[in-house]
């Protein structure tokens, strides 16, 4: 039994919408994050242009949307920002913040990775060509914050060890 246009269709737009909440989502978790690094700079640096590039990707899928004469959803929208935000202050009162951070952010790329890998199937399958580049770019900028997170946790940990080492209280502020 095959899928019909119309049923993909509904799907990509419905997945479109849940990703735009996602990428919210993303911003209420790093926002706070880079306003409190004080020992990681180049965390923060990296942390900074991958919310630009985050504000890109819900621009992008803005303008996706805006084809299907549809918007994001502000329900879902604020309610994966409010999600993002309390895992944000959860982190913030464990002595290992950085870690927690480095470890939830390795894992909340690869969610958006497998998202826009989904979203890129629907509009395959329903033949919305029309989306495939955007999805693509934004696929691209996750799966290089992700490289770029995977690469940095020996050196974020071995920080952290140090600063723990040498007196634990400095190595509790991120």
């Amino acid at each position: 039994m095959s899928t019909s246009p119309d049923t993909l269709e509904t799907l990509f737009v419905t997945g479109a919408v849940n990703l735009h909440a996602v990428e919210k989502q993303a911003l209420s978790i790093m926002t706070p994050q880079v306003a409190r690094i004080e020992h990681y700079p180049e965390i923060a640096d990296r942390l900074q242009a991958h919310i630009e590039e985050t504000n890109a990707q819900i621009a992008r899928l803005d303008e996706i949307l805006a084809t299907f004469d549809t918007s994001a959803s502000a329900l879902k929208d604020a309610g994966l920002s409010f999600t993002g935000s309390m895992a944000a202050i959860s982190h913030s009162v464990a002595g290992d913040e950085i870690l927690k951070n480095s470890f939830a952010n390795y894992a909340f790329e690869h969610f958006e990775i497998a998202a826009y890998k989904s979203l890129l199937t629907l509009a395959e399958d329903a033949g919305i060509t029309q989306a495939t580049a955007l999805l693509q770019q934004s696929l691209r900028e996750e799966q290089s914050m992700a490289q770029w997170i995977d690469e940095a946790l020996p050196m974020v940990t071995r920080r952290y060890a140090s600063l723990y080492a040498d007196g634990g209280a400095s190595a509790s502020k991120v």
